[in-house]
Order: structure tokens, then C-alpha cells, then sequence
């Protein structure tokens, strides 16, 4: 029960991380819904380009403004409007690369909580070498952690799914603090509890794959992008209503 306990939640407190820095661009749901996402889907697209127009023409505007105002005096340039120009190209530019950044990192943060909460743990081992290989989890842990702290989030997290966002506070600290912690109570548990989960797991992953996975809802899902899903999600409780 212990075991189970921890691994639920070092993996929803990862999951996390990943959703908030690195949300999926798409998600499965269920062939029957495709009527709902095509209608949803053309609607979306529709709206998408008289976004794209109006855009366009608020640039034309800002672009053949009058070199003087009505009173003869000469106009005032516009460089902040100019730099938030910049600055959304630049984003709309990188964000692959600061998902790619954050993936790393996370991925990283884990190697360091594993490397610690393995040293802090193996008391079989000198200490000399457990004080080293502390070390260098905590270097990467904190290095990790503090490159997750300075990116900017995934604008994706407020939309994601039909829930409205997250609820999550003090991101990425406390999801790191989760995992920490609970790794190094894992680390502490026998090798006869590890043994026994893991004759479990393995019996779960025969049954998913023998029968779940084929009798799965998703097997012929239809993958749509991920702010398709509230509309999608209203479109057919609209519907059954």
C-alpha cells in the first residue's frame, strides 16, 4: 500500500511539471465525437481567420499613421507597441525550443532526485562515495530546478483538457518538493516490498496489454489539438441535452 501510494503520486507531481511547461499539442478522444469536432474544428478555423484579418489591418493602421496630428505637431512614434510586436514574433518563434528546454530539465531534476535519494539512502555504501554521489544529485537537482523556475509556463496549462486549467500552487517548487520527498521514502522501503510491486505491476501490464489495450475506447481515437476541447466537450453536452 505504501509503495502504490508513493509511485501514484512522485508520478502525478512529474505529470505535472510536463503538463505545465510541456502540455501535449494534441489529445485522443473517441471516434464518436468526430461529428462534434468537425463542427467545432470549421468553426474554429472560421473564427481563426477573421482573427488573422483583423490583426492585419490594426498593423496597417499603425503602419500608414500620419507623420502629424491635426494640430500640426508631430505625432507620437509607437516603440512600445513595436517591441510587444517583437516580442509575441519572438515567442511564437521559440516555443519548441523553451518545451525542448523544459523537457530536459525535467527529465534532468529526476536523474538528480533519483542520484540523491539513491546516496542518502545506501548506507552499505563508504561514506565518502555516498557524500560524492550526493553531491552530484543535488548539483543537478538545484541546477535543473532553477532553470524550470525561470521559464515561463505553457499559456496551453489554461486550457488544457475540459477542467478550466490547474489548481496547483508554487509550481515548480512544490511538484519538486513531491518528488523529492517521496522518492527518498521509496528509496527506504525493502527490497521484499520493491519485489512484490513488482510482480504486480508486471501482472497489471499483462492484463492491459492482453485486454485492455485492445478493448480500450481510444483504439480508433481521433487526435485533435488541445483548445479544440472545451468547444468540443459543450458541442456534445449541448447536444445530448
Amino acid at each position: 500500500v505504501s509503495v502504490g501510494t508513493l509511485l501514484a503520486f512522485t508520478v502525478v507531481a512529474i505529470s505535472i511539471l510536463i503538463l505545465r511547461y510541456a502540455p501535449p499539442e494534441e489529445v485522443p478522444l473517441p471516434s464518436s465525437l468526430q461529428q462534434f469536432i468537425d463542427s467545432v474544428r470549421k468553426q474554429l478555423d472560421d473564427d481563426g481567420q477573421l482573427m488573422e484579418r483583423k490583426e492585419f489591418n490594426d498593423a496597417d493602421i499603425v503602419e500608414q499613421s500620419p507623420s502629424q496630428s491635426e494640430h500640426g505637431e508631430a505625432s507620437i512614434q509607437y516603440p512600445l507597441i513595436e517591441k510587444q510586436f517583437c516580442e509575441g514574433n519572438q515567442d511564437k518563434q521559440n516555443p519548441q525550443r523553451r518545451r525542448n528546454i523544459a523537457v530536459w530539465n525535467i527529465a534532468l531534476f529526476c536523474i538528480g532526485v533519483l542520484v540523491l535519494t539513491s546516496a542518502a539512502s545506501a548506507e552499505y555504501l563508504p561514506s565518502l562515495v555516498r557524500f560524492s554521489l550526493g553531491t552530484v544529485g543535488a548539483a543537478i537537482l538545484l541546477c535543473s530546478l532553477v532553470v524550470l523556475a525561470c521559464l515561463n509556463q505553457d499559456e496551453a496549462r489554461h486550457s488544457f483538457g475540459h477542467t478550466g486549467g490547474f489548481l496547483c500552487p508554487f509550481v515548480p517548487f512544490l511538484p519538486a518538493a513531491c518528488i523529492l520527498i517521496n522518492s527518498y521514502l521509496l528509496m527506504s522501503l525493502g527490497v521484499g516490498t520493491w519485489i512484490r510491486v513488482s510482480i504486480w505491476l508486471i501482472m497489471g501490464a499483462l492484463v492491459y496489454i492482453s485486454y485492455g489495450w485492445r478493448h480500450s475506447s481510444l483504439t480508433n481515437a481521433v487526435y485533435v489539438p488541445m483548445a479544440y476541447l472545451d468547444h468540443i466537450y459543450h458541442a456534445s453536452s449541448s447536444h445530448q441535452v
